[in-house]
């Protein structure tokens, strides 16, 4: 007799793929990415951290989860506003897209440029970022930004649009 409860009902397995396998697809696109235009190494800087993720890490991940997913979002939702429209949604959805898109390659950028900082091993952070160049992410703007979360100065005599926008986000938590 099997069980009512979901929990309690013996697994159903099927030796049958249910999909396609999507890991050895995104392994490829992420190796075919090219190095980022300018692509730098941080030097090693480490401050002092805990256990605790340092809080402006944390916020700088929220800050730019929400600006992608509102472009991703705003993506989908093209489809209801421009169905009936191949011209106007394909200019509007890549818009979104490509919006989403830098806004993720900045935020990998910031966080192994910190991870570089913090001098962790560099095959380590290749495995994390998977990918066989850790500076493949890792641009000026990344630095600018991760400067700005850190509250270093900047060398320049007007700060850099990302790091005030890092200052930001350090000290509004995202």
């Amino acid at each position: 007799m099997t069980s009512p409860h979901p929990r309690k009902r013996p697994q159903r397995r099927s030796d049958v793929p249910r999909g396609p396998q999507q890991d050895p697809g995104l392994q490829q696109i992420r190796d075919a990415l090219p190095p980022a235009p300018a692509a730098c190494t941080v030097e090693a800087a480490p401050r002092p951290v805990g256990d605790d993720v340092p809080p402006e890490l944390l916020a700088l991940v929220t800050h730019h989860c929400r600006r992608i997913n509102a472009y991703l979002a705003r993506a989908q939702h093209l489809q209801t506003l421009h169905g009936d429209s191949m011209k106007q949604w394909q200019r509007l959805v890549l818009y979104a897209l490509t919006d989403a898109l830098a806004h993720n390659h900045l935020l990998v950028g910031t966080l192994a440029a910190y991870l570089q900082r913090q001098n962790l091993d560099a095959d380590l952070l290749r495995r994390y970022l998977q990918s066989p160049d850790p500076d493949r992410y890792i641009t000026v703007e990344a630095v600018q930004h991760l400067d700005g979360l850190t509250g270093a100065v900047p060398e320049e005599p007007a700060e850099p649009a990302w790091t005030c926008i890092g200052r930001w986000i350090a000290r509004d938590g995202g």
